[in-house]
């Protein structure tokens, strides 16, 4: 299990700090974790499957697909840019997530005006 975790956090191109904070872990838990010198809690499995959309069956046994693949349009759009990892829209993309998740609610609600603002600019240029 050790190595599925780090494989995780490396596919997501997280470090042990980063990956440690989004799970509200310390970086030397994680560490303990990848080494095999700690135990991952069922609690803390969970929450890497809920951050991370991981299968839990596949981060337990190694069985199956890493991650979960909902049934929407939008998760058909989002495993197809995960297909092409190395696609430079996919690392902006993984790297504004990054972000977004840094930044305290009163920051994500700013962010969503422009974002709404900058949609509906581009919507007035269609017409």
């Amino acid at each position: 299990m050790k190595n599925r975790i780090k494989k995780i956090r490396n596919y997501m191109g997280l470090t042990q700090e980063q990956f440690a904070k989004q799970l509200g872990l310390s970086r030397n838990h994680i560490a303990q974790i990848e080494t095999g010198k700690g135990i991952a809690s069922d609690r803390t499995l969970k929450d890497i499957c809920r951050e991370f959309s991981v299968n839990e069956e596949w981060l337990r046994t190694g069985t199956g697909d890493m991650f979960n693949l909902p049934e929407d349009e939008t998760a058909a759009l989002v495993s197809d840019l995960l297909e092409e990892p190395e696609n430079e829209f996919y690392q902006s993309i993984l790297e504004l997530l990054r972000i977004y998740k840094q930044l305290s609610p009163e920051s994500r609600n700013v962010l969503h005006e422009v974002g709404k603002m900058f949609l509906e600019s581009m919507k007035n240029r269609k017409t």
